[in-house]
């Protein structure tokens, strides 16, 4: 009994700092939505104001709630768009808290696009992006190997954990790192595609700063995504029918994603099914069910894991959306972009 209670103990914080190293810039990639659509400043900063109006975007999601609670990410963002200077502004905030508390992240920053209109109805968006990227390791949380007891692993029978020689890094358990992202995307009423590649500059991010002159930096993110909306009944440009098919790819260093899907919505409601492609390996498949009312829109997703670690509890993702419309009805959309509205 004692044996199988220290091994589930060591294969708890195997886990955990697993999970730490992962998430460092030369391996880890950044959060990712599978909801990317309700979340479209994360996605892409040429997707700054795409509404009419001023919009709020909510987002939360429970990465592989078996294992403790392994991954939940925040976000939120606001955008919106000013026609007399052709451009959109927007401010965007991402907290992500991996192994409960162990490594804490917040990226905050705001987004600028620019709307090109070219004679045959094609209209391209230059988006621009840059803030704070910001991490922190609970010291307290982490175990190493001179606190574990043969008999009793990291914590003493009375409850206190085992004391450790190991020292906290001297320039403190917090890092933060000044970041820029740049993107562009190209549309009509029908169709878009786009690339967006975060960390430009490449920004130094080291707790213990020992390999900083080894390193090259945060890995440059490639995101290109493509899609398009089909209507399936004409209503005057309203667009409340349609199937909205798209492809997202992402490259961050040595981890890539694929994902491919479509959501089908009829007025007031909306489902979807995507599938997420990791590196070489099937990841997960992707649920989503939504539902609209006048200017607020909620969506729930549940990805299924398709990998080793089916016994994860998948993750679990809501979305929650206000469009402030600036105008009294509805406006006529030149674009295929209500997917991301």
């Amino acid at each position: 009994m004692i044996q199988n209670s220290f091994r589930n103990r060591l294969k708890v914080w195997a886990i955990a700092i697993n999970m730490l190293l992962l998430l460092f810039p030369s391996w880890g990639q950044d959060p990712v939505f599978s909801q990317f659509y309700t979340a479209p400043l994360h996605l892409n900063p040429a997707l700054t104001g795409t509404s009419t109006g001023a919009k709020v975007a909510l987002n939360y999601r429970n990465q592989w709630p078996s294992i403790n609670q392994a991954y939940v990410t925040y976000a939120a963002s606001y955008d919106q768009f000013f026609p007399y200077i052709n451009s959109g502004f927007g401010f965007s905030i991402l907290a992500d808290d991996a192994g409960r508390g162990l490594y804490k992240t917040i990226v905050a920053q705001g987004t600028y696009s620019y709307n090109v209109r070219f004679r045959n109805e094609m209209q391209m968006r230059l988006g621009l992006a840059a803030g704070w990227i910001s991490s922190r390791i609970d010291w307290t949380k982490l175990v190493f190997s001179d606190q574990l007891d043969p008999e009793f692993g990291a914590v003493s029978p009375g409850g206190l954990p085992y004391p450790s020689e190991e020292l906290p890094p001297e320039t403190g358990n917090s890092v933060s790192v000044f970041d820029a992202s740049a993107g562009l995307i190209v549309y009509n009423e029908s169709f878009y595609a786009g690339v967006a590649l975060k960390h430009l500059n490449a920004p130094q991010f080291s707790f213990l700063e020992v390999n900083n002159q080894l390193s090259g930096g945060l890995p440059l993110s490639i995101s290109l995504h493509t899609g398009a909306e089909i209507d399936l009944i004409d209503l005057q440009g309203k667009s409340d029918v349609f199937v909205s098919p798209s492809l997202q790819y992402i490259r961050q260093g040595r981890q890539s994603q694929l994902n491919i899907g479509t959501i089908f919505r009829y007025y007031l409601f909306g489902t979807g099914a995507w599938y997420r492609h990791s590196s070489t390996s099937p990841d997960a498949m992707i649920f989503t069910v939504e539902g609209r009312k006048g200017q607020y829109r909620l969506a729930y997703s549940y990805d299924v894991t398709l990998s080793k670690l089916s016994n994860s509890g998948g993750a679990h993702e809501i979305s929650f959306i206000i469009n402030f419309k600036s105008e009294p009805k509805e406006s006529r959309y030149n674009d295929c972009f209500n997917l991301f509205r």
